[in-house]
């Protein structure tokens, strides 16, 4: 009965942290209400299904995956090339379900060769630190935006969901620092169920509607069609793919060192196998015409706030992930989840994240040469996520998607810092 409890709780979490991505896009291509909610169940199955891949063949750890945000902004991009460059929405989606077979290819191939094994030598706790901050940064802001009641530019704060929202905080810290056992295990769970119940007394909850006449609804495959070979998409799918890897390896290291540090368990380095079955979740996710998936790093807030190490419940999860995305009635009722909850719960999940980030920064046995690879690393990440998206609407579409993203890019710096700063030391050494 705890793994079952224990897996709905990594259900729960997947689906709230991860629900927001299908419908931005969706909205983005212009789809109708069906559509959308075709589109939602098929990337939730992936992402299901992308967890028991790593949990059996990939890298084994309790790391739930959720759609790349590298996608979610390639994604976003395509769709404003509708009626420029493609001619229909279907078009352009059929281009970007062809990308995620590229990459899925590329990250077997890149994982048989060792380049992924090679890549994992980079991601030192100064890069880790830098990384894990910018991680907190860039979701801080539509955090405090989802709790205040913003959904779109210019809307007036909400006093009753703010209200709604400091009430879920409050819950869910003191949950995860109760000290009845099973009542820290299950604090997202609890916070969640509870959240949910609070916004539905102050009348801020989405009716429930069916979208489906069907009582199961199996999802379709190459919705837009077979693949094509598309020039400009492989070209972008090489980069994401990288940067994908990057983003991969620095959650896997998060969760490694959290096993060490707080649960004293050592991890089997299984960077390889992560790689290979990341290939496999985006095959898959060109197959079901869905978003492409990633380890995401706040698996570790999660683990640490409930304590969540065995693999069963995150393998139960999964199961129950997959098992009602069959379901479009179920689908359409977490659908309803108010998104305000999602992010009161993963904010307090976060403060974890920052915690494990100085915690990070203090390992490093060079501490001078850390503080200047974080601080080249925050200030270049953090003043990429100031810049209007607007302003670079002229660049090529790779950099767009890189450069919008001050999380990979900011990261990205710091490692190239570091090892320049690492060969110029051995130089000096030497002389």
């Amino acid at each position: 009965m705890k793994h079952l409890f224990g897996g709905l709780q990594w259900a729960v979490f997947l689906i709230a942290t991860s629900i927001a991505a299908p419908i931005a896009i969706a909205h983005a291509f212009g789809m109708d209400v069906t559509e959308t909610a075709l589109f939602v169940q098929r990337t939730i199955l992936v992402l299901g299904i992308a967890c028991m891949v790593q949990a059996f063949i990939g890298h084994r750890l309790p790391i739930n995956e959720g759609p790349a945000g590298l996608w979610w902004g390639i994604f976003v991009v395509y769709a404003g090339m509708v009626g420029v460059i493609y001619p229909t929405a279907k078009d352009s989606l059929q281009a970007l379900q062809s990308g995620m077979m590229y990459s899925g290819v590329l990250f077997i191939l890149l994982a048989v060769f060792g380049l992924v094994s090679k890549m994992k030598k980079l991601f030192t706790p100064a890069v880790t630190f830098t990384y894990l901050l910018l991680l907190v940064l860039q979701l801080s802001g539509t955090f405090i935006s989802g709790m205040l009641g913003i959904e779109g530019k210019g809307d007036p704060i909400d006093g009753t969901v703010v209200f709604g929202s400091i009430a879920v905080i409050i819950i869910t810290f003191i949950t995860m620092n109760h000290k009845v056992t099973w009542v820290s295990k299950y604090s997202v769970l609890l916070s969640i169920g509870l959240g949910w119940l609070i916004f539905l007394l102050l009348g801020k909850t989405t009716s429930f509607s069916s979208h489906s006449e069907r009582l199961i609804e199996l999802p379709k495959l190459l919705v837009y069609g077979k693949p094509i070979w598309d020039s400009g998409m492989f070209v972008t799918a090489v980069f994401i793919t990288l940067l994908l890897i990057a983003n991969m390896m620095a959650s896997i290291r998060v969760m490694e060192n959290l096993f060490k540090k707080g649960f004293s368990i050592s991890a089997p380095d299984r960077v390889k196998e992560g790689s290979i079955a990341s290939g496999i979740n985006h095959l898959f996710a060109g197959l079901f015409s869905a978003i492409g998936p990633v380890p995401i790093s706040g698996a570790a807030g999660f683990v640490s706030a409930t304590r969540l190490v065995s693999m069963i419940p995150f393998v139960v999860g999964s199961i129950i992930i997959v098992a009602i995305t069959f379901f479009p009635d179920v689908m359409s009722l977490f659908a309803t989840l108010p998104a305000p909850v999602a992010y009161a719960v993963t904010f307090a999940i976060f403060t974890k994240m920052v915690e494990m980030a100085f915690n990070e920064l203090a390992s490093d046995p060079n501490q001078s040469q850390a503080y200047k690879v974080a601080a080249f690393g925050l200030m270049i990440g953090v003043g990429l996520m100031s810049v209007p998206a607007e302003s670079m609407a002229g660049l090529p579409n790779v950099l767009v998607a890189t450069l919008s993203n001050g999380l990979i890019t900011g990261t990205i710096i710091a490692i190239v810092i570091e090892q320049f700063l690492l060969k110029r030391y051995k130089g000096i050494r030497r002389y």
